[in-house]
C-alpha cells in the first residue's frame, strides 16, 4: 500500500499534504465529495506534511511562470527532494493537478505522480480550506498573496514591446477582410440603386470606388453639362471617359428620380467613398506594422498573406512554433480532415495559395513549390519572432531562393545551396546592425548642430541689435567731431609710452 501525498501550489508557497487511508478513500468518492466542504471531516483525512514559502514576490512569479509551462522550478525540486529523502524509499504517490508537471517531477526525482481519481477532489478541498489547514495563515493574507501574484503574473504575460505587437496585425487583417466584403456589398448596392436613374454609367465606369465618386458628383444626370467636364476628369482620370459620361447623360434611358431619393443615394455614395478611402489607409497601416513586427515574412510572402498566417496561428510565436508541414496547409483544415476521413489526397496548400509564387508555378510543380515556400515561411517567422533587431535581409534572401527554385523547375538551373545564402544574409544583417547605431549617432549630431545653429541665430540676433546701437552711437560721435578711430590710436600710443 503506497502513501498518497498531494502537492498544492499556492501564491504563498508550496504545500504538501498527507492523505490517510488512500485505498479506502478512493473507493468512496461520493463520500469525499460531500466531506470536502466540511472542515472537520476533511481535516481527519488530509493533514499538512510540509510547507515551503516563497522568499520574495519575484521568486513567486518565477515559480508560477515555470509551472505554467510544465517545468519544475528549482525551489520545488529541492523541497520535494528533501521531503521524499526523509521517507527512506517508502512507496509514495504524489497527487498533482497538472499532468505535464507530474511527468517532469517523475523524471527529476523518480516519484510516481497521479492527477486523476481522488486527487482532484482532495485538491478542491485543500483550495477551499487552505487558510485553516496551514497554521498562522488567514483568509485575508491568502487573498492578498493570491491577488498580488495574480496581478504580477498577468502583467508579465500581457507585457510586450509596443512597437512589435502582433495583436494589432491580427485585428487589422480581420478588419481589412471585413471591409473588403462590406465595400463590395455596398458598391453593388449603389450600382444597382443609381442604375435606375443612370444605367449607362456602369459600363463607362466599371471600378466601384470611381463609380461611387462619380455618382456623388453627378447627382441628377439632367444637370450634366460641359461645365462638369473638369470635375469628371479628376474623378475618372480620363478625358475621353468624362466626355462619354456627359454624352450618355444627354441620351440616357434611365428613369427620373425625386430629390429625396437622390439625397439618399448621395449620402450612401459618400459613405462608400469614405469606407474605400479608410480601407486604403488601413492597408498602409498594415504594411507599416508588418514591416515592424515581421519584416522577413512580409518581404517573402507579402503583407496580407503573412498577416493572415499570423492571424490563423493566433500569434507570431505560435506560427514560429509550427513545423513547415503545418504552415503549408494552414487554413485548409476542413479539406485535410475530409481527405483523411475519405482516404483521398490531402490538400497541397492552404493560405499560402494566395502567394504569387504558387500562381506562377506549373500544375505539376504547385505542390512542390508550396512545400518549399512553407519551409521558407517557417524560417522567416522564426527569425522575426526571436530576432531582437528587426531586419528584412533574411526575407529578401529567402524570396530569392524561392525565385531560384521556380527557375529550376522551369529551366533546370541548379539553385545555390541554403548554407551559402544564409551565410551571406547573416553577414549583411551584421553589417546592417553595426551601421544602425552609427546612422543614429549621425542623426543625433545633425540635431545637435541644428539646435546650436538655432541658439546661435538667436544670440546673433541680439548681437546685431547691439551692433546697431553701437553704430548709432558712433554716428553721433562723428557728428560731434570726435571720431572713434583717433581715440583708439591715442590709447595705443599711451600703452606704448607706459610700456
Amino acid at each position: 500500500m503506497s502513501n498518497l501525498y498531494v502537492l498544492y501550489e499556492h501564491a504563498a508557497g508550496y504545500a504538501l499534504f498527507s492523505v490517510k487511508e488512500f485505498e479506502e478513500v478512493s473507493m468512496f468518492l461520493p463520500q469525499v465529495e460531500s466531506s470536502v466542504t466540511d472542515i472537520s471531516k476533511f481535516n481527519s483525512i488530509v493533514k499538512l506534511a510540509g510547507f515551503a514559502p516563497f522568499k520574495t514576490a519575484i521568486a513567486a512569479l518565477e515559480n508560477i511562470n515555470a509551472i505554467s509551462e510544465g517545468i519544475v522550478p528549482e525551489d520545488l525540486l529541492h523541497f520535494l527532494d528533501d521531503f521524499f529523502a526523509k521517507l527512506k524509499k517508502k512507496k509514495c504517490t504524489l497527487g498533482i493537478a497538472d499532468a505535464k508537471l507530474g511527468a517532469a517531477i517523475t523524471e527529476s526525482i523518480g516519484v510516481a505522480c497521479s492527477h486523476f481519481g481522488v486527487v482532484p477532489e482532495i485538491l478542491r478541498g485543500i483550495r477551499f480550506h487552505f487558510a485553516k489547514l496551514v497554521k498562522g495563515f488567514t483568509d485575508k493574507s491568502a487573498g492578498v498573496a493570491q491577488l498580488g501574484l495574480g496581478h504580477s503574473y498577468s502583467r508579465a504575460k500581457v507585457k510586450f514591446n509596443v512597437h512589435r505587437s502582433d495583436n494589432m496585425i491580427i485585428q487589422s487583417i480581420a478588419l481589412l477582410d471585413q471591409l473588403d466584403k462590406d465595400v463590395n456589398t455596398f458598391s453593388m448596392r449603389i450600382r444597382e440603386w443609381y442604375s435606375y436613374h443612370f444605367p449607362e454609367l456602369v459600363k463607362i465606369v466599371p471600378d466601384n470606388y470611381m463609380f461611387a465618386k462619380a455618382a456623388k458628383f453627378i447627382k441628377d444626370r439632367k444637370d450634366l453639362t460641359q461645365d462638369k467636364l473638369e470635375g469628371l476628369e479628376q474623378i475618372v482620370m480620363d478625358s475621353a471617359k468624362a466626355q462619354a459620361i456627359i454624352d450618355a447623360g444627354k441620351m440616357s434611358m434611365g428613369m427620373d428620380i425625386s430629390i429625396v431619393d437622390l439625397m439618399n443615394i448621395e449620402l450612401f455614395a459618400e459613405r462608400v467613398v469614405k469606407l474605400s478611402e479608410y480601407r486604403k489607409k488601413l492597408s498602409t497601416y498594415l504594411h507599416n506594422k508588418m514591416n515592424l513586427v515581421a519584416p522577413n515574412l512580409q518581404s517573402l510572402i507579402g503583407d496580407q498573406v503573412g498577416a493572415r498566417l499570423i492571424s490563423h496561428a493566433g500569434s507570431l510565436t505560435n506560427l514560429a512554433k509550427y513545423p513547415a508541414s503545418t504552415v503549408q496547409i494552414l487554413g485548409a483544415e476542413k479539406a485535410l480532415f475530409r481527405a483523411l476521413k475519405t482516404r483521398s489526397n490531402t490538400p497541397k496548400y492552404g493560405l499560402i495559395y494566395h502567394s504569387s509564387f504558387i500562381g506562377r508555378a506549373g500544375l505539376k510543380n504547385k505542390g512542390r513549390i508550396s512545400r518549399f515556400l512553407a519551409n521558407k515561411c517557417s524560417i522567416a517567422s522564426r527569425i522575426d519572432c526571436f530576432l531582437e533587431q528587426p531586419t528584412s535581409v533574411f526575407g529578401e534572401s529567402l524570396k530569392q531562393q524561392v525565385e531560384d527554385r521556380l527557375k529550376f523547375y522551369e529551366s533546370g538551373d541548379v539553385p545555390r545551396k541554403n548554407i551559402e545564402v544564409m551565410k551571406e544574409a547573416m553577414e549583411a544583417a551584421g553589417q546592417e546592425i553595426t551601421e544602425a547605431p552609427q546612422s543614429e549617432k549621425k542623426k543625433n549630431k545633425k540635431k545637435k548642430r541644428q539646435a546650436e545653429a538655432d541658439t546661435n541665430g538667436t544670440s546673433n540676433g541680439n548681437g546685431t541689435a547691439a551692433a546697431d546701437e553701437e553704430a548709432a552711437a558712433n554716428g553721433n560721435a562723428e557728428a560731434d567731431g570726435e571720431p572713434k578711430k583717433k581715440k583708439k590710436k591715442k590709447n595705443k600710443n599711451k600703452q606704448a609710452v607706459e610700456a
